[in-house]
């Protein structure tokens, strides 16, 4: 499930901020901004520091912020809602999450908790991920956007049974981060990374579920 978190603000600590907030490690860092040895800087006193607008970095955090608005059920605005909210989410996200896990895996190689391979299985998720939206773009959802066709529910079972791989990567995933849960040393990057591990099951599983609960089954006899 989405943890409701609460939205940073220039009084908070950079680090804090990056432990708590999936995604913020990466603003830091597009504006050069310190969390990690400057992480008990606040986000107004390292943005000034550095002659940033922290206003700036705020909106960037804030729209990392999980949005209330619920998915639409008629088909063709809840295809929109998939491509934005989840294909360019993907996309955006899972390169900096598998940096991110370089980095923990290099630095923190001798410690007994660190999660050796988390990098190659997070490049195995995001290969399956890309392979399997590009299916839907090119296939499935312009099949879905004409009205549907009787030959659609081959694709469809096709997407379901790669739902089912996906669900499995996601569990190992969970086994290798011990549930996302870093150990009591740990650094904010790695804190960060299992922030990030944590939403990115969230949103697959939440992708997947609208899919094959919302989306599909308006298509069950062939056409919506």
């Amino acid at each position: 499930m989405n943890i409701a978190i609460e939205l940073p603000t220039a009084e908070r600590a950079l680090g804090d901020i990056a432990r708590e907030l999936p995604g913020a490690a990466a603003v830091f860092r597009r504006y050069g901004l310190d969390y990690c040895c400057g992480g008990s800087q606040t986000l107004g006193e390292a943005a000034a520091a550095a002659g940033i607008d922290a206003r700036a970095v705020e909106r960037d955090l804030a729209a990392l912020s999980p949005s209330p608005a619920e998915a639409p059920e008629e088909p063709l605005p809840l295809i929109d809602h998939i491509l934005t909210r989840y294909h360019e989410t993907h996309r955006r996200e899972l390169p900096e999450l598998i940096a991110l896990a370089r980095r923990v895996e290099e630095r923190h190689a001798e410690h007994p908790q660190v999660p050796r391979g988390l990098a190659h299985l997070l490049e195995h998720i995001a290969e399956a991920i890309e392979e399997h939206m590009v299916k839907e773009e090119r296939i499935l959802f312009p099949m879905m956007r004409a009205g549907g066709v009787p030959m659609i529910m081959g694709p469809i079972q096709v997407m379901e049974h790669e739902h089912v791989e996906h669900g499995e990567r996601l569990r190992q995933l969970e086994a290798l981060t011990r549930n996302h849960t870093p150990p009591a040393d740990a650094c904010t990057s790695w804190h960060a990374l299992y922030a990030g591990t944590r939403k990115l099951v969230d949103d697959v599983m939440q992708h997947i579920h609208l899919e094959n609960n919302v989306l599909f089954p308006q298509f069950s006899g062939g056409h919506y």
